[in-house]
């Protein structure tokens, strides 16, 4: 219960307190803060969904439940002249509250993205990309830590060029790309392709990021594609990062969104082995084989959405 009690604090913060600074007007204009040059733009999305069930000498039985999904956007980009400077932060937590299993994390992201570009043609700039991505919480498979802060960390920076052939569609191809994997537990860094003793491990190699939006009157498809090969260990071995929103405003506070995730990393060991039949393969000690396999996550939210700042681009 605290763990509800402090989330959902936290929600209000994130969501009202900003909203309601939004509606109302300073009391005292001098004492205002100074608004940014007119090539800045920035914006800031919130969306929150609830639900909740309660069954009570229900015949046909069930579990009573909360559960409560959350998602912030927040952007800040500059352009002027040959130059641009793109920044996003992303924010995302769920959690299901099962009235007999307990409380359960049901998504969890932080994501930084920053990008410089250096205009060289009509539609092409030199550009450095940076990319920051773990999560918040612990998480875990059923008493079994998987995840944590830090455990695991990735971070990258890219340089090569971006290409922008349409308002809403950019292909960034950096062939010098590092790219950093840290485990902060001792005991997950293998699960995420570390040695024991390994908090940091580095890789070397060529970053293919593609960035496209579409956009009809209340209707928003954003996909994130990044593919990424280490030149140091399996170059034809494509690590791939792949997420895509879906956003269909109901009203101008309301909106249906779904999020998808797919991840596959051949160094994360995600999956249980199995052989033909499907049964799971066991190591000498009986110990389920656990292997890399592709990852996915959607989620699927119905609630509060509300968009502060100006139209993200």
């Amino acid at each position: 219960m605290k763990k509800i009690l402090f989330t959902l604090a936290t929600i209000f913060c994130l969501v009202a307190v900003p909203a309601m600074a939004q509606e109302q007007p300073a009391a005292d204009t001098a004492a205002a803060p100074a608004k940014l040059p007119s090539n800045w733009t920035k914006g800031l999305l919130t969306q929150v969904g609830f639900s909740q069930l309660s069954l009570t000498n229900w015949a046909a039985g069930g579990v009573g439940s909360i559960s409560l999904n959350t998602y912030l956007d927040a952007y800040t980009n500059y352009k002027k002249d040959k130059f641009l400077w793109n920044n996003e932060l992303q924010m995302g937590y769920g959690f299901i509250q099962n009235f007999e299993d307990g409380y359960k994390k049901s998504d969890d992201r932080l994501i930084f993205d920053s990008k410089f570009g250096y205009k060289a043609t009509e539609k092409l700039y030199l550009s450095a990309v940076y990319n920051f991505r773990s999560q918040f919480a612990d998480g875990y498979t059923g008493t079994n830590l998987t995840s944590a802060l830090m455990a695991p960390a990735y971070m990258s920076l890219g340089l090569g060029i971006d290409y922008q052939p349409a308002k809403n569609l950019s292909i960034n191809f950096a062939p010098l790309t590092g790219k950093t994997v840290m485990v902060s537990i001792p005991e997950l860094r293998s699960k995420y392709g570390n040695a024991d003793d390994q908090f940091c491990r580095f890789e070397l190699g060529a970053q293919v990021k593609v960035d496209a939006k579409l956009a009809v009157k209340d209707f928003t498809v954003v996909s994130n594609l990044q593919l990424f090969s280490d030149y140091l260990d399996n170059p034809l071995d494509v690590k791939v990062n792949w997420d895509v929103n879906v956003d269909a405003k109901i009203s101008k506070l309301f909106s249906v969104t779904l999020r998808t995730s797919l991840i596959y990393d051949s160094k994360i060991k995600s999956a249980i082995k199995r052989d033909a039949s499907g049964v799971p393969v066991l190591d000498g000690e009986g110990n389920k084989i656990m292997v890399a396999g592709v990852q996915f996550k959607e989620i699927f939210s119905v609630g509060f959405s509300y968009t502060i700042g100006n139209k993200k681009k």
